[in-house]
Parts: C-alpha cells; sequence; structure tokens
C-alpha cells in the first residue's frame, strides 16, 4: 500500500516506509545495531530525498519521499527534518531537487531559478546557519558549471558528499567530546543533537555514544524540551533503543536536578556559534547553562565547524518566534485559554563565560574563545 502525507492541499509527498510504534520497537534492538547506524535522518535515492518525518515520532517511524524543493522547505519549515546539520543537508539536497526540476537550457535560465528555490529555502528557518552554509556551498557549485547538464550533476554530487561528510564529522567530534567525561558520570541534554538532527550519528549525543561505546559507564538526564518536546520524543527515544540509561524530566526540574547533585556534566547541540563563542541553541539552554554555572557543573557544546558564523555579532542574529500554538496545545488538545498571547522563540543565545568548552571535529575550543577557534578553522 502507498501512503500520502499531506502537508498542504497543493502538495503531495509520497510516504516510503512507514512502522508502527510496535514496529519501531522490534526494528530498532540492540541486534539489528542501534539507530545511529540502521538508520539514517536523510538519504538520497533514485533522485529522490528520503528523510523521516520526525513530527510522528515516537509513534509512528515513517520516511517521507521528496521530489519538489517546495516540498523540501515545508518539511523543514515544520520540523518534518530539524536539527541545524540536518537542516543544512537537506536544503542542499532541496536545491539539487530544483536544479532537477528544472527544464530550463541554458546555465544562465538555471541559476535564475536556482536563486529563487534558495531563498525559499532559507527563508524556512533564519536561525540555523547550517541552512545558510549549505545552499551557498551548492550555489557556488552551481556557478562554476558551464552547462545545465553539468551543473544538475555537480549540485546532487556536491549534496551527496556534504551528507557523506556529515557523519564523519560527527563521529570525529564524538572521539574529541568523549576524552571529557568519566566513568559513572551522569550528563544532562537538551532538546534532540542526536542521529536524528543530523544524517546520522549526532553531535552532542554523538559525544555520547562515542563515550559509551569507549567503555565508560554512563547515564542520561533529557529535559523534555518544550514546547515541542524534542527531548521526550527524539532524545529519549534515541537514547532509549540505543541502550543507554536515560532519565528524562520535565524542564522545569533542571535546576532541582543539578542542586540534588544528580548531574555530573552537560552537553548540548547548537544551531549558531559565533567566532567569540555565543551559542545560538534550542530555547532552554541558556538558563540550563547559568543553573550549571551555579553549581559548578561542566557546560559543553558540540557543533561541527559548518554551524560557526564568523561573521555577524550576537545582536545581528535573527531569532526566530514560532507559531504560538505550540505553546497553547500539545498535539490536538488545547492547554491555555483561546485567544492567549504567546511568546514563543525558538532559540536562546548562551553566552561564553557560561561554557566549559565548545567540542568540534578539529578538537575542542575554549576560553579566550575567538582565539581559540580560530586556530580551529586555521587548522581546517
Amino acid at each position: 500500500m502507498i501512503f500520502h502525507y499531506q502537508y498542504n492541499t497543493s502538495q503531495k509527498i509520497q510516504i516510503h516506509f512507514k512502522y508502527s510504534a510496535d514496529s519501531i520497537v522490534s526494528l530498532l534492538t540492540k541486534e539489528n545495531t542501534a539507530i545511529h547506524s540502521s538508520l539514517k535522518t536523510i538519504e538520497w535515492k533514485d533522485n529522490k530525498l528520503i528523510m523521516i518525518d520526525q513530527t510522528k515520532l515516537p509513534n509512528e517511524l515513517i520516511f517521507v519521499e521528496f521530489t519538489d524543493y517546495n516540498q523540501v522547505a515545508n518539511a523543514i519549515k515544520t520540523m518534518v527534518v530539524r536539527g541545524a546539520p540536518a537542516i543544512g543537508v537537506s536544503g542542499a539536497f532541496g536545491l539539487a531537487l530544483a536544479a532537477l526540476q528544472s527544464s530550463v537550457t541554458t546555465k544562465e535560465e538555471l541559476i535564475r531559478e536556482l536563486e529563487i528555490a534558495k531563498k525559499i529555502l532559507f527563508e524556512t528557518r533564519p536561525t540555523a546557519v547550517n541552512l545558510k552554509w549549505g545552499l551557498e556551498a551548492i550555489m557556488k557549485v552551481a556557478n562554476t558549471g558551464t552547462t545545465v547538464t553539468e551543473i544538475k550533476e555537480s549540485v546532487v554530487q556536491t549534496a551527496k558528499k556534504m551528507a557523506e561528510d556529515d557523519v564523519q564529522i560527527n563521529m570525529a567530534m564524538g572521539k574529541h567530546g568523549s576524552e571529557l567525561f568519566n566513568d559513572n558520570d551522569t550528563i544532562m541534554t537538551h532538546c534532540n543533537a542526536g542521529a536524528l538532527a543530523t544524517v546520522a550519528y549526532g553531535t552532542a549525543l554523538g559525544v555520547i555514544r562515542a563515550t559509551k561505546d569507549s567503555g565508560k559507564n554512563i547515564k542520561v538526564i533529557a529535559t523534555e524540551t518544550r514546547p515541542v518536546q524534542q527531548g521526550s520524543r527524539l532524545t529519549a527515544f534515541e537514547l532509549k533503543h540505543d541502550g543507554i540509561d536515560v532519565s528524562l524530566i520535565p524542564d522545569t526540574a533542571v535546576g532541582y536536578t543539578m542542586a540534588k547533585g544528580l548531574v555530573n556534566k552537560i552537553i548540548v547541540g547548537a544551531d549558531r556559534v559565533l567566532r567569540t563563542g555565543h551559542v545560538f541553541n534550542k530555547i532552554g539552554t541558556y538558563q540550563i547553562a547559568l543553573i550549571a554555572k551555579q553549581h559548578g557543573i561542566p557546560f559543553y557544546v558540540a557543533s561541527p565547524l559548518s554551524t560557526f558564523d564568523m561573521k555577524s555579532n550576537p545582536e545581528d542574529v535573527v531569532i526566530e518566534h514560532r507559531n504560538g500554538s505550540e505553546v497553547t496545545g500539545i498535539g490536538d488538545k488545547k492547554t491555555a485559554p483561546e485567544g492567549i498571547n504567546v511568546i514563543n522563540p525558538a532559540f536562546d543565545m548562551t553566552t561564553p563565560e557560561l561554557i566549559s568548552g565548545i567540542i568540534t571535529e578539529k578538537g575542542v575550543a575554549r576560553a579566550p574563545y575567538e582565539e581559540s577557534i580560530k586556530k580551529l578553522f586555521e587548522a581546517n
């Protein structure tokens, strides 16, 4: 049977595979290997983009097939795919689809169409710097091509290489980061910076996986991460099926958990890191870092160099504000009075003095961040 998942009345997107909640349990057993090796968030096959619909997790595991860049833009906007590295790669594949869709015959016409598609894709999630990085990488390759056929081939190959590199980068980050964690540590994490936020393996959860794989006995405390519950729906889902000891807490229990001495270290991902060491990540990260500082708990960030913004100042970064319905209800159930005003920022900024280190694929940056980050890029 072919399933169709419809984001709006004009676009039908074919579901490639669909598993029930019960099927997920059997699919993701240790015998079938952990989620980071058995599942890929993003895959390119037969000139089609296949991604996991993360809005359906943990109840259903659905792989959705995309053939149009507008579908990809809508998937990014509605958080079918989310996480800075995953957004960057999916945006690149979105531009590749735009090239393949085109029927124009000259390079100039194709570049114009790609610029339009780039603008549509970029405007979906403006805070995550990887999206801009992915789109610009594709446009750079497109502009160097000489014929329409050459451009189409080269942008697809570039997007595929970006996806392959993402996995290797995450594994390198995991190796560097695992050295910061000890046997019997209990690690807190916020939102989802795992395999589902990348092509595979993950950033912050990649470090946790590498720590576990190194033979260290660790436990994880995952925050629920309101309002979209990425911690409970995605992080808990990933870690549970990796066989990593994970406990879930409401966001409001972060201070309590630290004050009781239940946490040794904290690690989060990032949607944008500035050259100054300012980190933009899921809303709630800043307050976790503040409380960690109060209790003397190391606070780490895991981020690939593709997430770094070496030009912007803190005041330049646009913070995405999402629809208030995410706060006034859970699923179809209303939890707030009709018509209530809502402030719903998707991200906040954590200042560098609160951060113990920023883990990258090239090593760990430490204060003074501007100097150490510059050295990492020089080594790149």
